[in-house]
């Protein structure tokens, strides 16, 4: 698992080069956003519970066809499973945040699930949704508790490369 800092490293290590202009800027850039990515991953850590049951009642709202008969969240053991799988997206987005780096994602998380998705023709669409509304519930509680960002963006990244990700295996 890396985070900005050495994957900017390990390009220039690689090449036997120096840092130039342009790896110090991203080095500071991510600097910069530090106190606000560990504020963003506070309130997540300590409202995750939260979060977490929010999301899923949002989205069995939106698709109630999920918890009915024949569908993916029927039965305790497979609604049990997709709690889980909403906290570990929403786990290993607040790792994305404080590494500052999106790689941990596909190496902790996306490759494996999209393999057991895929084996277990889980749809990928309410997946997506419940990450997209995990997005929403983190930006709606970072400003609820008045947390001032100077960029929004780290809030988003994780989950909409998550999002990405996983839609791009939909066929």
């Amino acid at each position: 698992m890396q985070d900005a800092i050495t994957n900017i490293l390990n390009k220039y290590d690689i090449t036997g080069k120096y840092l130039d202009k342009i790896g110090i800027q991203e080095i500071e850039t991510y600097l910069n956003s530090a106190i606000d990515r560990l504020k963003v991953t506070e309130i997540i850590t300590s409202n995750s519970s939260k979060i977490v049951k929010e999301t899923a009642n949002r989205l069995y709202s939106e698709q109630p066809e999920l918890l009915r008969p024949g569908g993916n969240s029927y039965t305790t053991r497979r609604y049990a499973t997709c709690l889980r799988d909403i906290d570990y997206y929403l786990r290993y987005a607040s790792y994305s945040l404080i590494a500052g780096n999106t790689d941990l994602l596909n190496e902790r998380l996306l490759d494996g699930l999209k393999e057991t998705y895929l084996s277990l023709s889980v749809p990928i669409g309410p997946i997506i949704r419940s990450i997209e509304i995990l997005k929403e519930i983190v930006n709606k509680e970072v400003k609820n508790q008045n947390v001032s960002i100077k960029n929004q963006q780290i809030c988003i990244q994780p989950f909409e490369y998550i999002s990405l990700s996983l839609s791009e295996q939909n066929i």
